[in-house]
């Protein structure tokens, strides 16, 4: 009986037996060393040089075709696959009955010269097997006749709870998560050549802020004190350039206790950087310089990105949001009372009431009107103040806006960035309006952080910041239109709920 056609438990007990049989024979199926002189790829490429000596490679078997006497068989590594060849009068029968005895998925070591089947496959003629790792739970059944998969290890939902099988099955996967962790080293190496210092701030604070959100809380028994899972590194990172670090970033992780969707997971990467003496404007020459920067590192300057395509190549867009607005409503909505601002919502179908200020209905219009519509790297600037408490009023005069930027591609948020706030006293009363406006029953409003701003007082320059969402761009960059295909272990809701 095939394998396909047990049970699960069928199947274990049947691998069990065989894993006996080996260690009765002396057979040792999970040693603890074995020396690979070559990878499958470096094989093929390096043929010429290579025919005729003797090698080892060692991976996962991924196909046997046995045929009495001898048999081949494939196994996999972490640069592809590649066959092997093994006979009985060359191996000696007790190795042989071995070998017999492997399964899909068991890991071996293979020793044996190289050479050229008939039907031109470089493969390794085996001279010895070792086994490495039997295996006890069957992987998924996936079938190939010809070059063509069927049944392959598609179902999204196990590829993300099981992503041991899913890079086993769909081994091209590991390309995205290569490519991330390239995008990140290039990020690295970006901001340290420009002498930013990359430092850690605390993951558990006794206040969050730095952002609109709704934290993780949780409870330090030592302490006895309610802690935080951190929702952005702002406030940290700027105690630190009050403290005489000009230029500072962290790549952390960040944790916001809000909702799951394509772009969108509680535990999330973020870059944040700051830049004594700088502004929003500087911020965004560079934000351009490290996007390019990144995408002709895995190059993706040219983007397909869910039929859209992006061109990271030419120099990013830039527009104020009020500009953006009236291109959208055909109003200038920057004297526009909040009841006037509420018809022009009203006339777009966006439901608004009164709990809404002049900055949260421009936001509305903004999300429902004009960021579908970013296809290109865009960066919208000039804020309303009362959705920016963090940011400086802008240079221009106008009380109701800030120095901020976000960046737009393909519709979906990259980057925000302010000419930070370094006005303590200004910067008390914002935070104490968005604590009127947790009171309310805001959950996302920001606390007031006392710590923060007796720092502030003690003197802050004048400051650009920005924050990346790197899970986003690893996104774009490798193509892909769903969060969770760009984090190794996502989030999932319970699997029988």
């Amino acid at each position: 009986m095939s394998d396909e056609h047990k049970s699960l438990q069928q199947i274990i007990d049947f691998r069990l037996e065989k894993l006996k049989k080996l260690k009765d024979d002396g057979v040792n199926p999970y040693p603890t060393k074995y020396e690979p002189t070559h990878k499958s790829e470096s094989i093929k490429t390096d043929y010429d040089e290579l025919e005729g000596k003797t090698v080892k490679v060692a991976g996962r078997v991924m196909a046997i075709r046995k045929m009495g006497k001898a048999s081949f068989a494939q196994i996999m590594d972490s640069e592809g696959r590649i066959q092997f060849f093994i006979k009985r009068d060359d191996v000696g029968e007790k190795s042989y009955s071995h070998f017999k005895l492997l399964d899909i998925g068991d890991y071996i070591g293979v020793e044996g010269y190289v050479f050229t089947t008939k039907t031109g496959e470089i493969s390794v003629h085996a001279d010895a097997i070792t086994v490495l790792a039997k295996i006890i739970r069957p992987l998924p059944v996936v079938k190939e006749k010809d070059g063509e998969t069927f049944d392959a290890f598609t179902d999204k939902e196990q590829r993300y709870r099981n992503r041991h099988l899913d890079l086993i099955l769909n081994p091209e996967v590991k390309e995205t998560f290569i490519k991330r962790a390239a995008i990140i080293k290039t990020i690295r190496n970006f901001l340290d050549n420009l002498g930013f210092l990359e430092v850690e701030t605390p993951v558990l604070q006794p206040l969050y802020g730095g952002a609109n959100a709704r934290p993780f809380t949780t409870h330090h028994n030592t302490l006895d004190q309610t802690l935080y899972l951190r929702i952005a590194d702002e406030l940290y990172l700027k105690r630190l350039i009050i403290g005489g670090i000009d230029r500072v970033y962290e790549l952390s992780k960040d944790f916001r206790n809000e909702g799951m969707d394509r772009s969108h997971n509680p535990e999330f990467t973020m870059l944040e950087f700051y830049w004594a003496y700088a502004d929003y404007e500087d911020c965004m020459d560079l934000v351009e310089k490290m996007f390019r920067e990144a995408a002709e590192m895995v190059g993706a300057l040219q983007v397909d990105w869910g039929g859209m395509d992006i061109d990271l190549s030419k120099p990013f867009i830039r527009k104020p949001i009020l500009e953006l607005l009236k291109e959208a409503t055909g109003h200038d909505l920057g004297n526009m009372t909040d009841k006037e601002i509420s018809i022009v919502c009203k006339e777009n179908k966006i439901a608004v009431d009164n709990s809404l200020n002049y900055g949260q209905m421009l936001d509305e219009l903004m999300s429902k009107l004009v960021e579908p519509n970013l296809i290109q790297p865009t960066f919208i600037t000039d804020y309303p103040k009362a959705i920016s408490p963090l940011a400086k009023a802008h240079r221009n005069g106008d009380p109701n806006l800030v120095e901020r930027f976000e960046l737009f591609i393909g519709g979906s948020e990259f980057a925000n960035s302010f000419s930070e706030l370094n006005d303590p006293v200004d910067q008390r009363e914002r935070l104490e309006a968005q604590a009127a406006l947790k009171e309310k029953g805001d959950e996302e409003a920001q606390p007031v952080d006392e710590q923060f701003i007796q720092a502030m007082e003690c003197g802050m320059p004048p400051t650009g910041g920005v924050g990346i969402g790197i899970d986003r761009l690893t996104m774009l960059l490798t193509g892909n239109r769903w969060i969770k295909d760009v984090i190794l272990f996502p989030a999932m809701r319970p699997e029988n709920s």
